[in-house]
């Protein structure tokens, strides 16, 4: 259950740090809540999965998950550039989360 409790706080991470774009400065309020709500969710699945996770795998993986879904999003919605070494960098994050959950 943790591991799931961690893909929520990580999916999450990835709602907030998008939901900052939209909310100009915070100057926006619906994106502004929604904003705030993800990060208040996202911290709370990443308080739960630590109940029986060791805290530097639990962070590796929450802010892994985030960082490859910002930028999946970043550059779906945002037109961000898709390099090879881009996508290349992507995905050896992705190995290190892998590898994580593998020897935890």
């Amino acid at each position: 259950m943790a591991w799931l409790f961690l893909l929520v706080a990580g999916l999450c991470e990835t709602v907030w740090a998008i939901g900052l774009k939209y909310t100009e400065g915070f100057s926006r309020l619906l994106p502004t809540i929604g904003t705030v709500a993800a990060m208040a969710a996202s911290i709370g699945f990443l308080g739960l999965a630590l109940k029986s996770l060791p805290v530097g795998t639990a962070y590796a993986v929450w802010t892994g998950i985030g960082t490859i879904g910002t930028t999946a999003l970043g550059i779906y919605l945002f037109n961000e550039p898709a390099t090879l070494l881009r996508l290349a960098c992507i995905g050896l994050i992705l190995s290190g989360i892998i590898g994580l959950k593998i020897t935890s």
